[in-house]
């Protein structure tokens, strides 16, 4: 009985120990599967917090985006309008400049005209005696004091009517036109109980002009004007006879009418204007 219960006792003892054996082999297997499965999760977790990063990364951008957009969208609007308004401003300015050349053009053609009639009518006066000439659109015809009028006299010469005649038989038919006759002298000095100075010679010389120009040869007086200059504006040097001679002089200025320049500005925009 003794041995038998022995051999049951030691049988028993080796079957424990394998089951044993077997389950601590589970138990670490398990416990490595545990671990392995723990660093997995671990790392997951890590990955999800970094994409919940990018995510909200993500998300402030692109409302950002959606800022910059509507910021873009804004931006075009207002560029399209001021691009508007600059063409509109530059199509204005365009046909300001055209309508200022068609007016500038209109007015050369008049002065051209008028050098012409000019011309035309004092051809065979001779050229020492007077000049015709254009300055920055404005017409000149300087007239010698020798053919106009006698030594330190302020009198209109006969011979000089026939010029002024014929000055006037033009401006006449140009009734638009409005004129300055200037008296100019030389430089040396003059003091009579006729003439106080030169300023005072210069004065009646071209008073006289007009004066006859209106009773002689019925030029309307409105449209002249009389001006003396004395000595200040020379043409040549007063240093010498023939110097001296040329400025002693009467010139006659064709002054130009800046309301009819810009009346013909206006016409040409209003025009314009009315096409569109």
């Amino acid at each position: 009985m003794l041995l038998s219960a022995t051999a049951v006792l030691l049988f028993s003892s080796c079957v424990s120990n394998k089951k044993y054996a077997e389950l601590e082999t589970k138990h670490k297997q398990t416990q490595d599967e545990l671990n392995t499965a723990t660093i997995k999760l671990n790392a997951c977790l890590e990955d999800k917090e970094n994409m919940n990063e990018q995510i909200s990364r993500l998300n402030n951008t692109n409302a950002a985006l959606l800022n910059n957009v509507g910021d873009l969208a804004t931006l075009s609007k207002q560029e399209a309008e001021n691009l508007e308004r600059s063409l509109e401003s530059i199509k204005e300015k365009d046909l300001a400049i055209k309508n200022m050349r068609d007016a500038i053009n209109k007015k050369d053609s008049v002065t051209l005209a008028l050098v012409t009639s000019l011309k035309g009518a004092l051809g065979n006066i001779s050229d020492e005696d007077i000049e015709i000439n254009v300055e920055k659109g404005v017409v000149y015809v300087s007239i010698s004091d020798k053919l106009l009028f006698d030594s330190g006299k302020y009198n209109v010469s006969e011979r000089a009517k026939e010029v002024l005649g014929k000055v006037a038989t033009v401006v006449k038919n140009k009734p638009n036109i409005e004129f300055m006759v200037e008296g100019h002298t030389d430089d040396k000095p003059i003091s009579t109980a006729m003439f106080e100075d030169n300023w005072d010679l210069s004065v009646k010389r071209a008073t006289s002009v007009v004066r006859t120009l209106q009773e002689e040869f019925n030029v309307e007086p409105a449209r002249m004007t009389a001006a003396g200059r004395s000595y200040y504006v020379p043409v040549a040097s007063n240093d010498t006879a023939e110097g001296r001679a040329k400025n002693r002089r009467t010139r006659i200025v064709v002054l130009p009418k800046l309301d009819q320049f810009y009346g013909m500005i206006e016409e040409g925009m209003k025009a314009a204007s009315d096409a569109e």
